[in-house]
């Protein structure tokens, strides 16, 4: 049952705070657009970008410092992002139910935030560290894509039955609830990219590459040698 004994009964601000984390190993123009889709359709007053530190679910990622420096290169002509370096900046395993605790901490009671992720994560949600306590925290929205259908198992999906609602409900309360966005199709993913940067000799002149990685990223990649 979701717990509500830290939330005042007052209503909240009207601002709220998307969360978008991620390894982002590279970050592509996949992750700009869930978040500008997220942005726009829930009204977000700004995302939030939260690179992972040490995911606990993978291994062998680009050091941290490399992939915070990317993310700010990707969103330096996006408006109402940031980036947010508190997983990498905290000592061990990244778990989201950690960082939710922290920013809820730092930010107060009253602030609407949104945990934003992909269908594909929701699908695997119960293997998250405290999954069914994410919702103490924040809200969560899930970018839908090109109508796909979720494969939930049970247990899943009579949790995201019991706590769906209306996109405008992350607006009236400061967590609580699931909620969903379309996400405009992008054909881009962080395993295409690194493999084509295993393969090309200039990431800058490489036109798939140009279609998948923001050209300052690419600039990026190719001073430091990333991914070859």
């Amino acid at each position: 049952m979701l717990n509500t004994a830290t939330h005042s009964s007052r209503p909240p601000p009207a601002r709220a705070i998307g969360l978008l984390g991620g390894s982002f190993d590279p970050v592509h123009r996949g992750h700009l657009q869930l978040a500008r889709d997220a942005r726009d359709q829930l009204g977000l007053t700004e995302v939030r970008w939260l690179p992972a530190g040490q995911p606990w679910q993978k291994t062998g990622l680009t050091p941290a410092g490399h992939r915070l420096a990317m993310v700010h290169l990707a969103l330096q002509d996006e408006s109402r992002m940031s980036v947010d370096a508190h997983e990498i900046e905290r000592d061990g395993p990244s778990y989201t139910i950690d960082t939710l605790r922290e920013l809820r901490r730092a930010l107060g009671p009253q602030v609407p935030l949104v945990l934003l992720i992909g269908g594909d994560q929701l699908e695997r949600l119960d293997t998250w560290r405290a999954w069914d306590e994410l919702l103490n925290h924040a809200h969560l929205a899930v970018a839908r894509r090109n109508d796909a259908v979720l494969v939930l198992n049970d247990r899943l999906h009579a949790w995201f039955n019991t706590h769906w609602a209306p996109a405008a409900q992350v607006h009236a309360a400061a967590a609580g609830c699931v909620t969903e966005f379309a996400m405009t199709p992008v054909d881009a993913s962080a395993t295409e990219a690194r493999r084509l940067l295993a393969q090309a000799p200039s990431a800058a002149r490489d036109e798939r590459l140009a279609a998948i990685v923001p050209a300052a990223v690419l600039d990026y990649i190719d001073r430091h040698r990333l991914y070859r």
